[in-house]
């Protein structure tokens, strides 16, 4: 399988300014990922896609390869992340070079491995899954089946549309969200069917020690406390 690694990193940031490229424990934050794409053995070409010269220059000094710089319109606060994939896939398509799936390596997640990368793409592989996500639990307390949402009349309703809750937590289905650290998925589903997740997703759990989106400066500490008891 011919699967492209995409790392975006583009020069808007609100909760932690220029993070992309601000040190974390020495290095850029950036650099976390390029590594760990440049480690795994079943990437076949990693990119980076920023709309910022400066952003370009620290990831080649990273390894990455920075074939185009993204379009302003495709790096606004408000732009989904499918559009963005799929620019760079039609841009290599151009040039003449295809992939048979899309490796999403969001750099506001620096502790994820190449371990973790590959074997989410060998599960896609293997499963003939659309798409694999990595996940973590939700926590009991916040299963689906015990949460309610308001009505249009105020009132409290299930999200499962039950009229009551499922008594026992022993009895409740395990619940996961998205993780965010690897978004692998098939090339037709991101080009054809404008989808990051298709119809048939399969998730991959992490370890929560090796799990941080970092979006705020109590995330960017915590990434560091992380970082230090792991070296």
């Amino acid at each position: 399988m011919n699967v492209l690694g995409l790392i975006p990193a583009r020069s808007g940031s609100k909760g932690v300014t220029r993070k992309n490229i601000r040190p974390l424990c020495g290095k850029p934050m950036l650099a976390y990922t390029a590594e760990a794409a440049l480690w795994s053995r079943r990437l076949s070409r990693v990119i980076l896609s920023t709309d910022d010269e400066e952003i370009a220059r620290v990831g080649r000094e990273c390894g990455l390869e920075t074939p185009f710089l993204r379009p302003a319109e495709l790096a606004r606060d408000e732009t989904p992340m499918l559009p963005v994939v799929q620019h760079a896939v039609r841009f290599l398509e151009e040039t003449g070079e295809r992939f048979d799936a899309v490796c999403l390596l969001q750099p506001t997640n620096p502790l994820r491995g190449a371990d973790e990368i590959d074997a989410c793409i060998n599960l896609l592989e293997s499963s003939g899954a659309d798409a694999v996500v990595t996940t973590l639990p939700v926590p009991v307390e916040y299963n689906p089946h015990w949460v309610y949402f308001l009505d249009g009349a105020g009132w409290l309703r299930l999200s499962d549309g039950r009229d009551a809750p499922i008594p026992r937590r022993q009895d409740l289905p395990q619940a996961f969200h998205r993780e965010g650290s690897v978004y692998v998925t098939r090339r037709d589903v991101v080009m054809r069917e404008n989808s990051l997740y298709g119809a048939r997703l399969l998730g991959y759990e992490m370890n929560a020690d090796r799990s941080v989106n970092i979006d705020s400066i109590e995330d960017w500490e915590r990434a560091e406390r992380l970082l230090i008891e792991r070296r």
